[in-house]
């Protein structure tokens, strides 16, 4: 015998070392985002079975009318997010808040639960309805929103 192997064991060598390196990419790759996923809330969710104190998460809901409070040092804000069940979680934000934020409208949070039940938010995003209109097209007539429109597409 020679110890040369068959073309038929080559292929299901090849095969497995294939297979092999397939899972052991991604196990890596899954290693290195645990730290990046972001686990998504609703606030009766959040109330129901907290994340950790350090885990980042996304909290979704809406801003409950008549929360929104900014605070002394007059960049930080503060407001409840509701859900469908009641349910309501603090939250807290330092920085530039979107324009399209205001109370009644639906809002993900992006952050982590503090140990005193008040989730402390990195990042806002502001949901619009689906009869969202810019602020620059709100006064005008439907005529006038045509117009402008055709005259910012001539040039394309």
């Amino acid at each position: 015998m020679t110890g040369r192997l068959k073309p038929k064991h080559q292929r299901l060598v090849l095969v497995v070392v294939a297979l092999i390196a397939l899972v052991g990419a991604a196990l890596l790759a899954s290693w290195a985002l645990r730290s990046q996923a972001s686990y998504f809330y609703l606030p009766e969710q959040m109330a129901e079975d907290p994340p950790a104190p350090d885990q980042a998460v996304r909290l979704g809901g809406m801003v409950e009318e008549g929360s929104l409070e900014t605070l002394a040092d007059g960049v930080t804000i503060s407001f409840t997010v509701t859900g469908r069940e009641n349910s309501a979680i603090p939250v807290r934000f330092s920085g530039i808040v979107p324009d399209l934020f205001v109370e009644g409208s639906g809002v993900v949070a992006e952050g982590r639960l503090g140990a005193d039940g008040v989730f402390v938010a990195d990042n806002l995003l502001a949901k619009h309805d689906e009869n969202y209109v810019p602020r620059e097209l709100q006064d005008m007539t439907e005529h006038q929103a045509a117009e402008m429109a055709e005259d910012t597409t001539v040039g394309l």
